[in-house]
């Protein structure tokens, strides 16, 4: 990657840092997906999240019961209805994950230079001399040297709450490590990470299969949050999984990059999946230090070229038990926006964080500032270079839909679509205002039911950068007589007026089907 693909306006004026940030209907263009969990279930709190930008709820199942989560989700269901804020629901699979059970619960201390043994043996208790594991071949994965790490919630860097482990010898199915930080973990459950070393469990577990075609297929989840994906063929699989389950067979694959076996294989599992997450917490123990933005400006530009939505996680880490965060993990928001990812991830910030709804606040107004010194000339140039000629006929359309808006300075621009796709293929250019993409219904049937599409498509679009999705009355069909695209468009600009996106005098580009022709097209309203 060259130094030219620093993403600023330059140059940025001293005086405009000292302007007070204007409130704005969208709160930021890029999308924050929250993790739901103990300090932040209740229809309150939730409503809290919606108002504060959350548009996708994240359900992690490596912790909690279905019941929980179920309880959970209900909650978020009432607090959509009374917020009117639309929010898509993402499953988080186990996957390949090494797991300590800690029964007791009692904290466990460690102390440097000590020994502690990793054994399969469930019959023991965790404690400062042993740690019983979940998967009986890690004697034969790892050798004398190796590195292993141990965290409540994996290794926050907090050198206090996470074990640093060096394997010193193996012996039969144990793993004998000398402690090389003191910590004391607190927890039933703790997860174990053995850095750059294989092992061998699918990415799919069975308990995942099972949740999936149970709690996953009931709730109709728009997003499966594929963990510790190492293979284009873990997503395939996947794939072929859903597809299995019905209603599920539009839920979007987003793989889970967190180890080097995700990162050498990351171009065809880019093609593979729907969108990617970079998990930074595994990656960047997996990773040297030093190396883990390189992968990470790497990664997002592959994304973005592809037209993929990129999801970045463990960006403000202090803010689970601090107001504020840090002034470098401020920074490190804003650069995961220039770098052009389309939604943060909170995990631990949200899910046991004393301040999630102000988290989700914070993160959004860092986005936003962010979004106003992003180089859209630049990064539209480069788009268009990697896409070449000759474009496809949905590619040129979207580009010059981008293009003329930005041109005629509008304040927003209308793309009507059945799939989805146009819409996300504008979002692509990353304009500089918001996309409204209305999305129009299709009547389908399975020969015993008729059922109308779209509610997927819709809240699918709620994780990428700049798109914002209304669904259209079903009785106006996409690609019908000009007559009903401009009844629907009328719905569409009375929301925008209403959300206060558009006010009297603005110019509107308009992106829509009209028989066989896709049309783009400039509004200039009135009073």
């Amino acid at each position: 990657m060259h130094s030219n693909h620093l993403l600023l306006e330059e140059p940025i004026r001293m005086a405009s840092i000292l302007e007070p940030s204007k409130a704005n209907f969208f709160p930021a263009m890029t999308k924050i997906v929250g993790t739901l969990g103990p300090k932040s279930r209740s229809v309150e709190v939730i409503s809290g999240c919606l108002k504060a930008g959350m548009s996708v709820a994240r359900f992690d199942f490596s912790w909690g019961y279905a019941e929980y989560h179920q309880e959970t989700l209900e909650n978020l269901k009432a607090a959509v209805k009374s917020t009117k804020k639309l929010c898509a629901v993402m499953l988080d699979t186990v996957g390949a994950e090494l797991q300590v059970a800690n029964k007791s619960g009692n904290p466990i201390s460690l102390l440097a230079d000590g020994l502690v043994v990793l054994t399969p043996d469930h019959q023991q208790e965790a404690s400062s001399e042993v740690f019983p594991i979940n998967f009986d071949g890690l004697a034969k994965a790892v050798k004398k040297g190796d590195t292993i790490f141990i965290g409540q919630y994996l290794f926050t860097g907090s050198e206090t709450t996470s074990v640093w482990l060096e394997v010193a010898e193996v012996k039969g199915d144990d793993v004998v490590c000398v402690i090389k930080n003191s910590a004391t973990l607190s927890g039933s459950l703790f997860t174990l990470h053995a850095s750059q070393v294989h092992i061998a469990l699918p990415t799919l577990s069975d308990r995942d299969k099972e949740v999936i075609s149970s709690w996953g297929l009931q709730n109709k989840i728009d997003f499966l949050s594929l963990s510790y994906t190492r293979h284009a063929e873990d997503v395939r699989q996947a794939r072929e999984f859903l597809s299995k389950l019905g209603d599920l067979s539009q839920t979007q694959i987003f793989a889970k990059i967190e180890n080097i076996e995700g990162l050498t294989h990351f171009d065809e599992i880019l093609q593979e999946a729907d969108g990617i997450i970079l998990s930074r917490g595994n990656l960047g123990i997996d990773l040297p230090p030093e190396k883990v933005f390189l992968f990470q400006k790497a990664a997002l530009y592959k994304c973005n070229m592809a037209g993929k939505p990129a999801v970045v996680t463990r960006v403000v880490d202090s803010m689970t038990d601090n107001l504020r965060p840090t002034r470098a993990e401020a920074t490190d928001v804003a650069n995961a926006v220039l770098d052009g990812s389309d939604a943060i991830l909170l995990g631990a910030e949200t899910l046991r964080g004393l301040y999630p709804v102000e988290t989700i606040s914070t993160v959004g107004r860092i986005c936003a500032e962010a979004e106003k010194v992003f180089n859209q000339d630049l990064y539209f140039k480069k788009t268009v270079k990697y896409v070449g000629e000759p474009m496809t006929h949905l590619e040129s359309i979207a580009s010059s839909a981008v293009r003329a808006a930005i041109k005629v300075k509008a304040s927003v621009i209308i793309c009507f679509t059945s799939s989805g796709r146009a819409a996300r293929l504008i979002a692509k250019y990353r304009p500089t205002m918001p996309v409204l993409s209305v999305v129009i219904p299709r009547l389908r049937t399975n020969q015993l039911k008729w059922s109308f599409t779209g509610a997927f498509e819709a809240r699918q679009s709620l994780i990428v950068r700049g798109l914002f999705p209304m669904l259209a009355d079903p009785r106006h069909p996409a690609e019908s007589t000009n007559a009903t695209n401009e009844s629907v468009l009328k719905v569409a600009l009375d929301h925008g007026k209403t959300s206060g996106v558009i006010k009297s005098h603005d110019r509107v580009v308009v992106c829509q089907k009209v028989g066989d022709a896709s049309v783009v097209k400039i509004i200039e309203l009135e009073d």
